[in-house]
């Protein structure tokens, strides 16, 4: 199933835009090629607001998002999970409105860290962010007028969650389900054994609608999310293919299958064939020793 992306976005600087019932986006100017033209925050509900998602630390954010709520209560404050683009303004929103921050919980590795390993992902990390209240899978959280049910994603990051808004056919779906770009599974950080999960349980539910966290809506969610779990599965068989052909170390495999890929991206595509190598060495299809790192050397299984 050819996967298909949709890159026409118009991220409205400065604008809070309704992109459904009673559900407004504003996205930050933080453009990158990670975070596509910014992250998107969301306002939930009516007269008492919920935020998703409050976003980087930017005052220009803030204060759209202030002049978005417009003097109405907020009461909650949801984060998806704990990445520098999606967490940190969670702190100050709090301190303008009182709403408690709702996340899966502080940031964590998919992994206990090998001896020498070091994160290359630290510095995206918001270590400093602890939720008032944490959440469990399924939580289902009342507002004014809308309820927000928990479904925890891991994969991205061990603490990703999405946010489902009941009796909508609305999902949330922050970094995991994005309509512009595949998302980033980089370990130790997240795990693509996990994120393959995550993605089949979303596949079983029924939304008719996904916001990401960055980029434009998923209008035909299932059919989307079939064809990501399409190119995972083809990106594995590549992997896997190019260890058949004599490549053993990941800068070869990057160099081979991400030919075409902007090369300011070739890091975070070494990262994610670790987190397909991972997974396969795991169900025993790869050898390597000392378990998958990013500078081993991989060699069939058997």
């Amino acid at each position: 199933m050819a996967l298909e992306f949709d890159t026409s976005f118009n991220p409205a600087y400065g604008q809070a835009v309704a992109v459904a019932p009673d559900v407004l986006r504003i996205t930050a100017r933080n453009p990158s090629p990670f975070t596509f033209h910014g992250t998107n925050s969301y306002l939930v509900g009516r007269d008492t607001l919920a935020v998703i998602d409050p976003g980087p630390e930017d005052d220009a954010h803030l204060e759209t998002l202030l002049a978005a709520i417009g003097g109405r209560p907020v009461s909650h404050i949801f984060v998806s999970h704990t990445h520098r683009d999606h967490s940190p303004l969670a702190a100050r929103l709090k301190q303008r409105t009182g709403a408690p921050t709702l996340a899966e919980g502080p940031h964590r590795s998919a992994r206990v860290l090998r001896i020498g390993e070091v994160n290359p992902l630290d510095a995206s990390a918001d270590l400093g962010f602890v939720p008032d209240i944490v959440l469990a899978d399924d939580a289902l959280t009342q507002g004014d007028g809308w309820a927000i049910r928990t479904v925890l994603t891991p994969g991205h990051t061990a603490n990703h969650a999405v946010f489902a808004l009941e009796g909508a056919g609305t999902l949330f779906s922050a970094d995991h389900v994005m309509a512009w770009s595949t998302s980033i599974v980089a370990p130790p950080d997240g795990a693509m054994a996990d994120y393959m999960s995550s993605l089949d349980r979303l596949l079983a539910r029924d939304d008719r609608l996904l916001l990401p966290g960055h980029g434009g809506p998923v209008t035909a969610p299932r059919r989307f999310m079939r064809g990501l779990k399409a190119h995972r599965k083809m990106r594995e068989r590549a992997i896997l293919e190019r260890i058949r052909a004599g490549d053993r170390t990941i800068k070869e495999m990057v160099a081979a299958i991400y030919r075409d890929t902007d090369p300011r991206l070739h890091g975070a595509a070494g990262l994610s064939v670790l987190a397909h190598l991972e997974d396969v060495v795991a169900r025993g299809l790869v050898a390597t020793e000392g378990g998958p790192a990013i500078d081993g050397i991989f060699t069939p299984a058997g």
